[in-house]
Parts: structure tokens; sequence; C-alpha cells
């Protein structure tokens, strides 16, 4: 889930302008949150560069998961994650709000399917099954604060790449540019349905989290680290495969960002909640911008 409208109440000053719908509309000044959200985020970043010899030392003393997967058998899940949610779209009617619940409801529910089949491969390969996965009910109280500070480092260098990107792109294309949104935001900020932004609320702040974390960082991450044998060249290759399944070019680098960062917290714990629970704070923070912008912010 990808909202460039949050990115742009950090990058964006007062005095500047944003077209929202051919209309002008004058941006969001940064509030006291915003910066003190920022500022956290790149002191806790800065702390961890000077307490890991700039990085170097952060995965030292990690473990690989141990494993019997064949190296295409997260590539076939992948897929069958795929063939599973075009399955959606022969469902329901695309121009009617409950066309679309119908069609989400399906991915819903493939999406769960996926998952299903992500824990029968962790209970026959992994040794000690799903915990060896990285799914142990124990830790979730530590994960869950730990996740929080991840994400609030990792926070500042997605915000970085965002700008980056609208500053490139607005160079090449123009100022009028606006990078395209998140569908699944989109639909969310302009459907009046209640259920229907229930539905996607929760598939993206719950479910997506889930099955992409279980796909990518369980299965790829885990799979490229067995063969490579050293944790951060698994997570820069299993994050350039996370961005490249989205569809809008444009949003490739903040995902990359933000997985080295879930990959990074998976790595370091050796627990999938970790990444899950970073991986759902981030999307739902999104939604909770989205629904909470006045008409006619989201163009």
């Amino acid at each position: 889930m990808f909202n460039r409208q949050s990115y742009r109440r950090i990058i964006n000053c007062k005095s500047q302008k944003l077209v929202s719908n051919g209309v002008e509309q004058p941006a969001t000044s940064i509030t006291v949150l915003d910066a003190v959200t920022v500022l956290s985020g790149v002191a806790l970043f800065a702390r961890w560069l000077l307490s890991t010899s700039l990085g170097r030392d952060a995965l030292a003393h990690s473990k690989p998961r141990r494993n019997r997967m064949v190296f295409y058998l997260p590539f076939a899940m992948l897929v069958m994650w795929f063939l599973l949610q075009f399955t959606a779209l022969a469902v329901g009617d695309a121009k009617s709000w409950q066309g679309l619940f119908q069609r989400n409801l399906v991915g819903c529910a493939a999406s769960l399917v996926t998952v299903g089949l992500v824990l029968v491969v962790a209970k026959l390969d992994f040794a000690r099954g799903i915990k060896g996965l990285g799914l142990r009910l124990k830790t979730v109280p530590r994960d869950l604060g730990l996740a929080f500070l991840t994400l609030l480092a990792v926070w500042p260098l997605v915000l970085a790449a965002m700008g980056l990107t609208i500053m490139v792109t607005r160079m090449w294309y123009g100022q009028g540019y606006q990078i395209p949104q998140h569908e699944a935001l989109k639909l969310l900020s302009e459907s009046v349905a209640v259920p229907l932004q229930v539905l996607l609320a929760i598939m993206a702040a719950a479910v997506a989290p889930v099955v992409e974390e279980m796909l990518f960082r369980g299965l790829f991450q885990t799979t490229i680290r067995s063969y490579l044998q050293r944790p951060w060249p698994a997570i820069v290759l299993t994050s350039l495969l996370f961005a490249s399944i989205h569809e809008d070019i444009s949003h490739w680098p903040s995902l990359f960002v933000l997985a080295l960062g879930l990959g990074y917290a998976y790595e370091k714990s050796g627990s999938l909640l970790r990444s899950i629970f970073m991986h759902a704070m981030f999307n739902g923070i999104n939604i909770a911008i989205v629904l909470t912008q006045p008409p006619g912010w989201i163009s």
C-alpha cells in the first residue's frame, strides 16, 4: 500500500500548490507531529549507524533459517498467488460498489489460500516448521514494539526516496506531473460504501502484509540467503523483487527502501511477525491519512 499524499505533507512547503482534479489547492503545511516523527526517525537511524559501524556489523550474528526448499519453490508460490488473484477479475461488476466488493472479497480469499499454502510449505520444508519460518506467538509483544521503532527509523528514508522520485519525475515530465496514487487507496478514498471501505482497509492493513511477508521475506529471502550465504545480498535482491511486482514504477524507489527495512527486521530478529507488523503499520498509517483528508485532497 502506497500513498504519495502522506509524503507531500513533509516535502512540500506552505507556499506550494498541488493540482487535484485540475484544481489547484494549497499543500498541507508540516505539522508538529510530522516534524517529531521525522526527527525521531532520523535520530533512531543515526543511532543505528553509530552502533553498527555504519551498518557493517548490523547482521553479523544473524543466523540463516534452516530449510530444504528448492530454489524455484518461491517463484511457484508467487505465480500461484497471481493466478488466484486473477480469478477475482471474473467476479462481479467493476462499475458498482457491490461488484467491487465481490471482486475484492474473492481476492482476499485468494490471498488467504496462499497463506495456507505457505504454512504447509513451512511445515514441510523448514526446520521446526512454522516456528522455523519465524511465526512464534510468544514474540508478539516484543515484535510489536520493535516493529514500530524500526519503521520509525526507516520512515525518513522512505520519505526521502519519495521526495527524490517526485523531483526527478517533475524534471522529466514537468512541474504539473502527479505520481499516480495506488489504486486501492484511490478506490478507498472515492468510495462512499462503508462495507467496501472496511473490506479494503482489512485487506491493506491485515491480509496484504501477511501474504506478502510470507512470500517475499519468508520464502524468497530465506531461499536466496540459503544459496548466497549472506544476509544483505538476500535482502537487496528480495527488496528489488518486492518493489517490481507493484504496477507503478514511480512507487518502486520508496517501496524498495521500505522493503530493505522489512528484510533487515526479519534477518535481525528471525521473526516474520516483526516484518508483518511493520508492513501492517505502514499500510495502516497510509489508510488513516487517506480517510482523514478533506474532500478534494486526493487526486
